[in-house]
């Protein structure tokens, strides 16, 4: 029996090792940094919101809507309790947009005036 070429097997089962190692470690890398732009805009955008209501404006939503698509996220959510405004946005997950996933963060912006850490 001959073992000539069993060299060349070895390298392409290490090669595609390595080519599923890197993808993978692309693919956390992706979800790490749309989550790190979502918890951004989240509360960029809840701060627009709590401040335009601030203002009196007629529609705080609107701002966090503004706020959210400048930071190429989409606003899924905007609630108003009284003074204080949560919104929830969802950044796609980079390479891997095309299986639609989302990293969703929520955020809540309000006046002050309640204990620390309340």
């Amino acid at each position: 029996m001959s073992d000539r070429g069993s060299g060349t097997i070895y390298a392409l089962a290490v090669l595609a090792i390595l080519t599923t190692v890197a993808l993978g470690a692309a693919a956390v890398g992706g979800a790490i940094t749309a989550r790190h732009q979502a918890m951004t805009a989240a509360d960029l955008a809840a701060l627009a919101a709590a401040d335009s209501m601030a203002r009196a404006d007629a529609d705080p939503c609107a701002a966090a809507e503004r706020i959210a698509s400048r930071h190429e996220v989409a606003l899924l959510g905007c609630e108003l309790d009284g003074m204080v405004v949560d919104v929830v946005v969802g950044a796609p997950v980079g390479g891997l947009a095309g299986l639609g996933l989302v990293a969703r963060m929520q955020a809540r912006a309000g006046p002050g005036g309640g204990e620390p850490g309340g």
